[in-house]
């Protein structure tokens, strides 16, 4: 498979997968690494009814997508991978699913789930998200960068980084 974007985004597929990405990377599937949908036979048949028919849609739990596949690029079918959250995508590169890049895409912050820092209009980071994105940077050499769609400048994630928040920054 070959990996053309690897994203955070909590919304999944939705409009700007489809309508931004998907033609952007020229991708012809989609892996939504996500231990609840997986689990949820709901939400997985939305998110595959949103998708055209000649996309495919592989739906997978955090550690089972670490064993099965690896990171590769320019080899096989063109895919876009897409976790809900940052604390997945760690998990998945510590069990194995060695990325180089990650696209912070949209990390949305829900009343009443603690103190979290705006750091674009749609990525908000708590101390765990920092200190994920800092663990993947630090000593993995991971380029993290916040990008919500292919034609807009990307954001590398070291320039807006809420030092507040990094126990390490402090």
């Amino acid at each position: 498979m070959d990996i053309t974007l690897v994203r955070v985004d909590n919304r999944l597929i939705h409009g700007q997968i489809l309508e931004a990405w998907l033609p952007f990377t020229h991708a012809s599937c989609i892996v939504v690494v996500d231990d609840e949908v997986v689990g949820d036979f709901f939400r997985e048949t939305v998110l595959r009814m949103a998708v055209p028919r000649e996309v495919e849609v592989i739906v997978s739990g955090v550690q089972e997508f670490a064993r099965d596949y690896t990171y590769s690029t320019g080899q096989g079918k063109k895919a876009i991978v897409l976790f809900s959250c940052i604390a997945d995508a760690c998990i998945a590169f510590k069990a194995g699913f060695k990325f180089t890049k990650l696209n912070l895409g949209n990390v949305h912050h829900d009343q009443g789930e603690g103190d979290k820092i705006r750091c674009s209009s749609c990525v908000f980071l708590d101390s765990n998200d920092v200190e994920c994105v800092l663990s993947l940077i630090d000593t993995a050499g991971v380029h993290v960068e916040l990008l919500r769609i292919p034609q807009e400048e990307p954001v590398n994630a070291l320039d807006i980084m809420p030092k507040s928040l990094c126990h390490r920054c402090r």
